[in-house]
């Protein structure tokens, strides 16, 4: 309960002093590419859940729905704006809303795409599925996209083992370093 009103109130206080950024950037992807602004990713939730999750989008319409790491070519798929809004995480500011419905938390494991049955498996071994997913975790600062899905999996259970309201601020301020610094992100 005092998650879900710490995710709540800061989600919406984040939502009412970002509301410029999201302008600009909507038209910035607006005026660079054919598409929508947002793009809804399927994505696995809380037990196992499939729900739509939004981003700004990044990625050319047509591009493959899967993991960016296994595109042959990311590059190739990104929009003239793409690499900028993914080396910020700038793409990421819409799952406010997901956090505001209660999709997501700000902190938990990374939603898994729908297609990702390896990773969505092993978190289900291991009890992680009972979490909420969030907007960052425990793994997304100890290596982000390049974990490997065990180690990715084993900070989730670290996690699941540690949580607690302190700990989610403590990862909400190294995610804010490591988003500053562009660590680990696959561009």
């Amino acid at each position: 309960m005092i998650k879900r009103l710490f995710d709540f109130s800061i989600s919406f206080l984040l939502a009412i002093l970002l509301s410029p950024v999201f302008l600009i950037v909507s038209l910035m992807v607006r005026f660079t590419s054919k598409g929508p602004t947002i793009h809804w990713s399927k994505r696995i939730g809380q037990n196992n859940i499939i729900f739509k999750m939004p981003k700004f989008r990044t990625m050319k319409i047509g591009t493959p729905q899967v993991a960016t790491h296994l595109l042959q070519d990311p590059k190739e798929y990104l929009t003239p704006v793409g690499n900028f809004l993914r080396k910020t995480s700038l793409d990421e500011l819409p799952q406010l809303y997901s956090v505001l419905t209660g999709d997501m938390s700000l902190v938990g494991p990374r939603p898994a795409l729908f297609n990702q049955i390896d990773l969505r498996d092993l978190r289900t071994k291991f009890g992680v599925q009972t979490l909420k997913p969030g907007i960052t975790g425990w793994a997304q600062i100890n290596g982000r996209d390049d974990l490997p899905i065990p180690e990715k999996v084993e900070f989730d259970m670290q996690y699941l083992h540690k949580q607690s309201l302190i700990f989610d601020v403590l990862i909400i301020f190294k995610t804010a370093y490591r988003v500053v610094g562009s660590k680990g992100v696959h561009h």
